[in-house]
């Protein structure tokens, strides 16, 4: 089963800067999430108190010291790509702005 995959402009534009082995390595897991949305190295993220549509799971993939923010829908079947961030020193402070996209 395959999921459509949706990719935030500017995670197109983040993915550009990056070192050449971290921007290929990142590009394949990105495509991967359409057919695995959910792999073992993701984490749900904690969403308390943010105003997130039902049936929606917000999870984070980390590559090194990056950060891939995206959203999964099971009902629908696609994958949102919210974000690419380097962490530290992001924070997860945008979190509401970036649920608000979907």
């Amino acid at each position: 089963m395959s999921y459509d995959l949706f990719i935030e402009p500017e995670v197109h534009a983040a993915r550009h800067d990056l070192p050449g082995n971290v921007r290929q390595r990142i590009r394949r897991i990105i495509a991967d999430l359409a057919v695995s949305p959910r792999p073992p190295e993701s984490a749900v993220m904690d969403i308390e108190g943010l105003n997130l549509r039902e049936n929606v799971e917000l999870r984070r993939l980390r590559i090194e010291r990056w950060r891939i923010i995206y959203a999964v829908c099971d009902i629908e079947q696609w994958v949102w790509v919210l974000a690419l961030r380097r962490r530290p020193p992001y924070g997860y402070e945008d979190l509401p702005e970036l649920i608000a996209r979907l």
